[in-house]
This record gives structure tokens, C-alpha cells and sequence, in this order.
């Protein structure tokens, strides 16, 4: 009865269920989060010197925690740091002596801590079913994402060639229309997918379109989730395979640059560390090895955007991993004239050189 009496309550009490706080926190209140506990961590010290000189060591490895938060958006492994150093500073503070009267801003600053790490509590339990879930789903490429548009697509016109682009959030964020305005090219980019899953889309997304050629930029995701050059690499030579027995031109593009020169920005646009350079150019050097081994056309964005660090040039990016506006328009001649050598004619018109406004980037 006093289930069904709370359901009562609830279901008289309109909007009540819309104002319950989702456990799964976005981004953005994660990083709110991790500023406020550290601000309240530090600001229990100043009432209680003990507290202080105790709880830095877990202080700076909650503050590190949350750089790697905004670095990495959802990470597990960072969430827990964050949580497991909280309790043990509220273990701390509750051990340690209070002065005596202690203030009622202190104590309030400490309840709205504990709130905070029950908060964190759930959200991290969230998080892990959020992730137990996609592990699970029945979609792991995404083909669902296209499946709608791909039935509408109509066979291609023999006197313009079709050319797919496959790839990641750098080609997502492509509006290709905008640079190509009378050719056939068709985007199928998802941001944050790797090569894995490139691969598992080829038939749905490339094949089944009948493209005369197909633009592969792929690689950088891999990196970021560590995954060892050569598995990879033999993804790349699955795709091309698959390409050449359709009879379908490959066209490989290098991995582009990524910099740190808008951390200041934001410290998630950091982005060296987990891209490091010498592994981006450890694999451009194997791509353009195998493109000149089979003759596939071998598209080198790298070249283009890099600066004399090593790094993409800080103009070409606005977060140091997605070109913006500018970067595009290096990137769409140079793809052009790798497809037209891949297909042996010309392909399309000149790309413009000032496409509309595109939209913000996102990881």
C-alpha cells in the first residue's frame, strides 16, 4: 500500500517526474561538479588547518581528475578518480577535529559536498550501464544512421562519376554539397567511429550505392582509444579489399595533425596526448607505403595542414582536431585532385573558395 500511495502522490503531482535530476550528468555539469568539490575542498581547509595539510594530496588528484574529464568527456576511469578521492576527503573531515563553534557556513559547505559526491555516486552508475548498454546494442557500427537516406539514393549518373566519403567527424562535419555544388558526392562520416566500425558499414554505406571511388580518412578515434597500429592497419587493408573487389577506386586520405594551440580555450582541446604525432605519422607512412603498392590514390591532407612543429597549423582548427571553415578549404582541392587521379578524368567543378558557414564541431 505504501507503494502504491507514493505512485499516488507522484502521479497527481504533474511535471514532479520531468523535475527528477537525470543520474546520468552531461559534460558540462560534470565539469560544474568537479569545480564546485574542489572549491569546496579547499575552502574546508581554511577552517581546519589539520584538514588542509591532509586532504591536498586527494584535492590535486580530484583536480586532475576533472582535467582529464573536460580532456575526455565520459571517462570511466577518471569519473572514479574523482569519486574515490571525494570519499576519502569526507572520511577525512569527518575524522579529523572540528574547532569548536564551527561555523554554519562550514558545515553547510560540507552537506553540500556529500550531496555532491552522492550525486557523482549515481552518476557513475549511470555511466557504467550507459556504456554495459552499448556494448550490447545490436547497432555497434550505427547503420541505422544512414539507413533511411541510403534507400533513397538514386543509381548513379555515368557522366558524373559518385565518389562516398567515408570516415569520422572530419567528415561528418563536411558539408560537401557546399564545396562540391555539382558533383556527386555522398558524406557518410560518424563522428567517433573507428576503422572497426568503418569497416562493418562498407556495404550498407559504400557498396550498396555503386560509387565509382571511395575517400577513406579514418585513424584518428583508433588512436585516442589505443588501439595497436596494426590492427588498424589491417582494418584499412579489409576496407580496401572489399573496395577493389566491387570494383570501386580507393582513395586514401593521411590522417590529418592535431595541436594544443587552443587548450587555453578549453583544456579538452588538448589534444597531443592522447593523438600523439609520431603515432599519426607512424601510420600516414604506412598508408602512403600501401597506396603506392596497389596503386590507390594516396590524398595527403597532412602536408598541407602541418606547421613547423609538427603540430596542425592553429588556423586551420578552431579545437586543434576539426579543420573549420579555412581547414576545409585546403582540404577540398587536394581531395579532388586525388579522386580525379583515382578515376583517371575529372570529377567535379572546382570546390568555392568561401563555402557557407559550418556548423560547430564536436567530438
Amino acid at each position: 500500500m505504501k507503494g502504491a500511495g507514493i505512485l499516488a502522490v507522484l502521479m497527481t503531482a504533474p511535471g514532479l517526474w520531468a523535475q527528477a535530476p537525470e543520474a546520468l550528468l552531461s559534460s558540462q555539469d560534470v565539469n560544474q561538479l568537479c569545480k564546485r568539490s574542489v572549491d569546496l575542498m579547499e575552502a574546508g581547509g581554511v577552517v581546519i588547518p589539520d584538514l588542509q595539510r591532509a586532504s591536498a594530496p586527494l584535492i590535486e588528484s580530484v583536480r586532475q581528475a576533472c582535467i582529464q574529464l573536460q580532456q575526455r568527456a565520459g571517462s570511466g576511469q577518471a569519473t572514479y578518480l574523482f569519486m574515490t578521492n571525494l570519499h576519502a576527503y569526507l572520511s577525512l573531515a569527518d575524522a579529523i577535529p572540528k574547532p569548536y563553534p564551527y561555523p554554519d557556513a562550514a558545515r553547510r559547505q560540507l552537506a553540500e559536498l556529500r550531496d555532491d559526491s552522492n550525486r557523482l555516486d549515481s552518476h557513475f552508475r549511470a555511466l557504467l550501464d550507459s556504456k554495459d548498454a552499448q556494448l550490447r546494442t545490436a547497432d555497434r557500427d550505427n547503420l541505422e544512421r544512414y539507413a533511411e537516406v541510403n534507400s533513397k539514393v538514386p543509381p548513379p549518373n555515368p557522366s558524373r562519376p559518385r565518389v562516398v566519403f567515408l570516415g569520422d567527424s572530419i567528415t561528418d562535419l563536411w558539408r560537401l554539397n557546399e564545396y562540391y555544388t555539382e558533383s556527386d558526392f555522398i558524406n557518410r562520416g560518424i563522428s567517433g567511429q573507428i576503422t572497426g566500425q568503418m569497416l562493418g558499414r562498407m556495404k550498407a554505406d559504400v557498396i550498396d550505392l555503386h560509387p565509382a571511388a571511395v575517400v577513406i580518412l579514418a585513424g584518428t578515434n583508433d588512436l585516442v582509444r589505443q588501439i595497436p597500429l596494426t590492427v588498424i592497419e589491417n582494418n584499412y587493408l579489409m576496407i580496401a579489399d572489399l573496395a577493389t573487389l566491387y570494383k570501386i577506386k580507393v582513395v586514401f586520405a593521411s590522417v590529418t595533425p592535431v595541436s594544443d594551440y587552443h587548450k587555453n580555450v578549453n583544456p579538452a582541446y588538448e589534444n597531443t596526448t592522447d593523438r600523439p604525432p609520431i603515432f599519426i605519422s607512424a601510420l600516414n607512412e604506412w598508408i602512403q607505403k600501401l597506396c603506392e603498392q596497389r596503386d590507390y590514390a594516396y590524398l595527403n591532407y597532412f602536408s598541407a595542414m602541418v606547421d613547423a612543429s609538427g603540430q596542425m597549423q592553429s588556423d586551420l582548427s578552431d579545437d586543434g582536431l576539426h579543420p573549420n571553415a579555412k581547414g576545409y578549404r585546403v582540404m577540398a582541392p587536394l581531395a579532388l585532385s586525388a579522386i580525379e587521379k583515382a578515376l583517371g578524368k575529372a570529377a567535379a567543378p572546382a570546390p568555392p573558395s568561401k563555402p557557407a558557414k559550418r556548423r560547430s564541431p564536436s567530438k
